[in-house]
């Protein structure tokens, strides 16, 4: 491996003679003319000392071998990168050396970079706060890539129209902040919206380094690389019914690794509601803030008012005033983070249409459930079409009411309804009331009912309309009066 050269030879009285006089030149001369004298002599061949990185590797005679072996190396990476600017990615020194008897090894050493020696790209790295986002081919591409990762949050038109600025964050750092100077707020109309300014919740860094050619992002890989974010710690906690295998499944973990990252927890761990285990999550690098004003329409709810009046029975009640909603237009300052509202403030209020009050009248009256005892006509107006007692051959338990001006029915006295509805025996639609003084009173063949059962009705109120239902010959009301259980006539009353 070592290549000695080989001295001339000569005499052995000349050597001896020229040995003399060296060392009386040694004496005489400086170090520097002695070095000379050797070097013009050619006693002195020159090598080089390989470094890499500041790490010797080994030394070579032939400097331009090592030179040419880079360029291959860097050529044959173009074949495949040849948008890049390549060149060898280590710091590659050759340090010259004359030496009497040199050593070296070209073979070994050209192994070595062969191996070891990386080509890459010069390239542009882009950090956000301290993670390393990725590198790009240059500067361009990485600004690009952080303006198409804006523009997922705010229209690329919009951020062509702010005016960058800088400014300092709460910790120091210089951020840039895209400020609307075009648009005052308060020339905004009711439904216009405009964004104030856009920034980076992040410090953002572009250095100039080198990278492996694979490994440099497109403006595409980048923003779905800002998009999917990093990887950070995360707290989940547990809910109702559920399992180890659907926590791990939802942060695409391993089971095995759930486990891992909480200490003490087994397959076979029964999980309680609320327990919080330890997972890992997709974190975004950066939140892209955008500060917005709006201004809506917004409807103003009307109030309702409740007046009590002894006019109406209790439970009853009508509307005096129908409501009307008003209208306003309302400016907001919004913040977002990523699209998401994370504050809202109300700037001001303007109303354009007063809402009206709703006025609902409820009844106090209270109805007495007793009767009087003295019976008021059921119908409104009419005459007596048939009396009670015998007829075709049976008994007409009460008296036929037609004929009557209004086909309203009313409640003979104040009472409690015992039955409203239809009844099978002929009555058609039938009322009961109770008058609760021992005295009871049937209403038939009605066509509609206005009461329920266990309703407390007054003497002379609405409970029905007069009708042909059931075993009818015509429109006309069946009245029926009982005291004490018998069967009453009815006009003994009237």
């Amino acid at each position: 491996m070592f290549n000695r050269k080989k001295q001339p030879h000569r005499p052995p009285g000349k050597l001896h003679m020229l040995t003399k006089i060296a060392v009386m030149t040694c004496l005489g001369l400086s170090l520097t003319f002695t070095t000379a004298y050797a070097e013009e002599d050619g006693a002195l061949e020159k090598i080089y000392h390989v470094y890499v990185d500041g790490k010797h590797v080994g030394k070579v005679n032939d400097k331009t071998a090592i030179q040419n072996l880079m360029e291959t190396k860097v050529e044959k990476k173009k074949e495949k990168f040849d948008n890049s600017s390549l060149s060898i990615g280590e710091n590659v020194s050759l340090v010259p050396e004359r030496v009497f008897d040199p050593s070296y090894d070209n073979s070994g050493v050209s192994t070595y970079l062969k191996d070891e020696l990386s080509v890459k790209a010069e390239a542009v790295e882009l950090k956000i706060g301290d993670s390393q986002v990725g590198y790009f081919k240059d500067e361009k591409t990485a600004k690009q890539t952080l303006k198409a990762y804006k523009a997922k949050f705010v229209d690329e038109g919009t951020l062509d129209k702010l005016t960058p600025k800088k400014q300092e964050d709460e910790d120091g750092y210089s951020l840039e902040t895209l400020v609307n100077e075009q648009k005052d707020a308060d020339d905004l109309g009711a439904g216009e919206s405009m964004i104030t300014d856009v920034t980076l919740s992040e410090n953002v860094s572009l250095s100039e380094d080198k990278a492996v050619p694979s490994n440099i992002l497109t403006k595409k890989q980048g923003v779905k690389k800002l998009q999917k974010g990093t990887l950070a710690d995360k707290v989940h906690q547990i809910s109702e019914g559920e399992a180890l295998v659907e926590v791990a499944k939802k942060y695409d973990l391993t089971l095995d690794k759930l486990l891992d990252l909480n200490e003490g927890l087994k397959e076979s761990s029964v999980l309680q509601i609320g327990q919080e285990l330890h997972v890992t999550d997709y974190q975004p690098f950066v939140d892209v803030i955008v500060n917005k004003e709006t201004k809506v329409k917004e409807t103003i709810d009307y109030e309702t008012k409740v007046v009590k009046s002894d006019d109406l029975y209790k439970g009853e009640e009508e509307v005096k005033q129908q409501g009307a909603e008003g209208q306003s237009v309302v400016h907001y300052s919004l913040e977002t983070h990523n699209g998401s509202v994370t504050d809202r403030n109300m700037v001001e209020e303007k109303t354009t249409k007063e809402s009206v009050k709703k006025i609902i009248v409820k009844g106090t009256k209270v109805v007495p459930s007793r009767g009087t005892g003295s019976l008021h006509w059921p119908a409104v107006g009419g005459h007596v079409s048939s009396n009670m007692g015998m007829r075709w051959g049976s008994m007409h338990k009460g008296m036929d009411i037609a004929g009557p001006s209004s086909r309203t029915i009313q409640a003979a006295d104040n009472g409690t309804v015992v039955s409203a509805g239809w009844d099978s025996g002929g009555y058609g639609n039938k009322i009961v009331i109770n008058h609760n003084n021992g005295m009871r009173t049937v209403y038939a063949h009605l066509a509609s009912i206005n009461v329920s059962p266990g309703q407390t009705v007054e003497k002379g109120r609405k409970i029905g309309v007069m009708g042909s239902t059931g075993n009818s010959t015509g429109t006309h009301l069946h009245f029926e009066v009982y005291k004490h259980g018998s069967l009453q006539n009815p006009q003994k009353y009237f």
